[in-house]
């Protein structure tokens, strides 16, 4: 029995699973907080005082949980705002040291690979070539490949927390946002095509889950198994509702909560970006 803690750039997520060789993690336990580290950096890109005592307090907590639960082992990494932030080492340094735990950055990349992995070993080799797309608070992963680890692999500072925070509230439009965006994406677009068309393309992250609820898609408690996608002709449409919606609003929607909801059109402006700039009529959840 082990825990798996993600500190990532909106939620800390401790996962408790019970693992062995050949078969997947069963999860036994979870424990989130709403971090929001994206909203606690200072001008200089630095985590402020708050955040890290936020963070270090959530540590403290999430190691009694595991502990309660048996782990006998706690794998702990951090993602975007933290490895973006001005000051990790020193974060770093402060939360392992008022937790007692080893919190390790996550490279962009190897983030990106790991969610292909994750992919990969849940569709399987009939899959053929993937393409996986992931956003998080503050960068986008793309991967692609036809084997176990991706043939290409990157990490782009489009996450919807930063982008709402850089962007839309500072009062740069929809229409700025966008061009953005897609630019962005289009710089990394080439080195993944050139491997060719996707067999199957895989969008992950709860971005992506509540973009594909708002659009339709069957709830959580339907069950795991059940499928779900997010049809580009879905979300064109939603992009432009969002644009108009206050946050209360839109967390009132299917999938909405209030935790992400003012970020979720700068989410839909990358994911819709994604699924034209890669000609996906599709996304598989």
């Amino acid at each position: 029995r082990m825990g798996v803690l993600d500190i990532g750039s909106n939620t800390g997520h401790l996962l408790v699973v019970d693992a062995f060789r050949g078969g997947p993690p069963v999860p036994a336990h979870s424990y989130k907080e709403p971090l929001r580290l994206t909203d606690h950096l200072d001008s200089s890109g630095a985590i402020t005082e708050d955040g890290v005592e936020r963070l270090g307090k959530y540590m403290v907590e999430a190691k009694a949980e595991a502990e309660d639960k048996g782990c006998t082992q706690i794998l702990a990494f951090a993602t975007s705002a933290v490895r973006d932030a001005v000051n990790a080492d020193e974060v770093i340094r402060r939360v392992n040291q008022v937790s007692g735990l080893d919190l390790e950055i996550l490279a962009g990349d190897d983030e990106a690979r790991l969610t292909f992995l994750a992919a990969r070993r849940w569709f399987g080799w009939s899959s053929g070539r993937l393409g996986v797309f992931d956003i998080g608070g503050g960068s986008l992963e793309l991967a692609a490949g036809s084997d176990e680890s991706p043939d290409v692999a990157c990490s782009i500072p489009l996450g919807a927390g930063r982008l709402t925070r850089e962007w839309l509230n500072v009062g740069k439009t929809g229409a700025d946002l966008r061009l953005h965006v897609r630019s962005s994406i289009a710089e990394e677009a080439g080195a993944i095509l050139r491997g060719g068309s996707f067999d199957r393309a895989v969008a992950t992250s709860k971005m992506f889950r509540s973009l594909a609820r708002m659009c339709g898609a069957p709830a959580s408690s339907d069950g795991q198994y059940v499928r779900r996608s997010l049809r580009r002709d879905d979300l064109a449409p939603l992009v432009e509702q969002l644009a108009t919606m206050r946050p209360d609003d839109v967390a009132s929607l299917p999938g909405g909560s209030i935790d992400r909801a003012d970020q979720m059109y700068a989410g839909a402006i990358v994911a819709a970006a994604t699924m034209d700039l890669f000609d996906l009529g599709s996304l598989e959840i």
